[in-house]
């Protein structure tokens, strides 16, 4: 995938795609033929400090965590982001989230792995 502006982190997207987080810039959506779909940014009208990990939730939603903000937050498909995390971090560079709502945040500011419920109940 050429073009990108100091990619860091990727990770798969729903129906084969998958999301790319450019250093100190965007994160975009590709398909699984490469195509670009959209950036975060455009799509949302989001601004990003310096975004690294990236996952994909059950529902489909992208997860980004913002090294330089100290957040993270969730884009759904439709709607408006939600910020998830916005205070705790001192340097989230990673981040999974599992079937059940968990969210992983690696914290290398405190050398951790931090642990967020953010889904009440399981799909």
């Amino acid at each position: 995938v050429p073009n990108l502006q100091g990619p860091r982190y990727v990770s798969p997207a729903p129906k084969g795609g998958f999301v790319v987080s450019e250093e100190c810039g965007d994160v975009k959506v590709f398909t699984s033929s490469q195509k670009l779909l959209w950036s975060l940014s455009s799509k949302y009208r989001h601004q990003f400090g310096n975004p690294a990990g990236v996952c994909v939730d059950v529902e489909g939603s992208i997860l980004v965590a913002d090294e330089q903000r100290r957040t993270v937050h969730l884009f759904p498909e439709h709607g408006a982001p939600v910020c998830l995390v916005s205070t705790g971090l001192r340097r989230p560079i990673g981040l999974t989230c599992s079937s059940f709502g968990h969210l992983f945040v690696a914290d290398a500011g405190e050398n951790c792995v931090k642990v967020f419920k953010y889904r009440v109940r399981p799909p």
